[in-house]
């Protein structure tokens, strides 16, 4: 691809060098450049891509983006293109090098703290079950139609993740879901995606070594159902019992749809019933009603539900179809899953992570036995400190 091609898309840049070079490929790490690459000079929270410059000059690099002036000499015959954000630069040029494979077909994110991946796993279930050829990017596993293959985080880094995308419109997968974390909207990792619905799920404390403050956190998930660097228009489809989402509900720009138990939801239920089997209760959706008895247990699974069948209803999936593929799915590995080995007690293990979530877990598992409730639970690395406390006082 021509560099000026790579450019059209950067409305910020200032370049020095030729631009009529031909860009072979994209890389942001300069152990990985190849002769004829465009190498991203990005910032990270140990080191400074910068400062490997020269590295990737001497690897064959033909372009190099910038933020700053580079403390060694670019030699002539190279291009250097200096842009306000290299993370951003990355992710709108590895869209544009791979063909911008997200307009080829349904992508539908999904963010908040708690129930991202649940409702990825249902969202691409119901399409499985409509006979279409899915896409997965999560926590768990990631999945082009039948192939499962390990996850290194929840979102990718752009160019990895645009290169995904593009295997998965090369497989034929029709209809993709992917959890976009916080951290992936605050450091670009998913600019550059057309997504057709988003969803917010909800917001509670997490990840506040990283973003500082709840409003910090809250606006990093914003940015999802507002920038255009997402699309120029798509669904977002908000959790209205969440307090964060009825505010989202009123300040973005994007047509939107909620639900929630609350009536004033677009989609909600009633005769809610909750049991150690699963959940039981009938979803309504405009002058549409349909009963659902679904495997999947405890209160925070009925939420959901219903934001997967908000985020499908009035997009041609059939409502009926629908509920029947979520009375089908049995479960995400990790969530709420028992271990039966036929030992005489259960074993049930959650990826639970905030004491939001944690809470509501304790609270769904409680009635399960008159006897103990053990939990083992930690905080892996040395992050976000302040919800250690809380955990431990749920």
């Amino acid at each position: 691809m021509r560099l000026e091609e790579l450019l059209d898309i950067i409305e910020e840049k200032r370049v020095s060098g030729p631009k009529d070079i031909e860009v072979k490929g994209l890389a942001y790490n300069s152990k990985e450049v190849q002769a004829g690459n465009a190498f991203f000079c990005i910032k990270g929270l140990v080191t400074d891509g910068h400062l490997f410059a020269g590295d990737a000059v001497e690897r064959g690099a033909s372009v190099i983006f910038v933020e700053r002036d580079l403390d060694v000499e670019v030699p002539e015959g190279i291009a250097r293109v200096k842009v306000p954000d290299t993370r951003l630069a990355l992710a709108l040029c590895a869209a544009r090098f791979y063909g911008e494979p997200s307009k080829k077909l349904r992508l539908i994110g999904v963010t908040g703290t708690n129930g991202k991946t649940t409702t990825g796993f249902l969202v691409e279930n119901i399409f499985k079950k409509a006979g279409m050829t899915t896409g997965l990017i999560g926590t768990v596993e990631n999945h082009i139609g039948d192939i499962v293959e390990p996850v290194k985080r929840t979102t990718p880094e752009s160019l990895d993740l645009q290169a995904f995308l593009r295997r998965m419109v090369d497989a034929g997968v029709e209809v993709a879901v992917m959890e976009v974390s916080s951290h992936a909207l605050e450091l670009h990792r998913a600019s550059g995606c057309a997504f057709e619905v988003v969803v917010f799920t909800n917001l509670t404390q997490d990840h506040l070594d990283f973003h500082l403050s709840l409003e910090e956190y809250f606006g990093a998930k914003k940015r999802l159902f507002e920038g255009e660097e997402f699309g120029v228009q798509r669904t977002a489809v908000i959790n209205y019992d969440d307090a964060f989402g009825r505010r989202l509900l009123h300040e973005t720009s994007q047509p939107t749809r909620s639900y929630g138990l609350d009536e004033k939801a677009d989609v909600s239920a009633v005769g809610v019933e909750v049991t150690s089997t699963g959940n039981r209760f009938e979803i309504l959706f405009g002058e549409e009603s349909m009963p659902l008895s679904t495997k999947l247990q405890g209160r925070f699974n009925v939420y959901n539900c219903l934001g997967v069948v908000a985020a499908l209803a009035g997009r041609g999936e059939d409502l009926e179809a629908s509920v029947s593929a979520l009375e089908s799915f049995s479960g995400v590995p990790g969530r709420m899953s028992r271990v039966d080995e036929g030992q005489p007690f259960t074993v049930i293990v959650d990826y639970a992570h905030t004491a939001a979530s944690l809470e509501k877990v304790l609270n769904t598992i409680r009635p399960l036995t008159a006897g103990r409730v053990i939990v083992v639970f930690g905080s892996a690395g040395d992050r976000d400190h302040e919800k250690r406390p809380a955990m431990g006082a749920v």
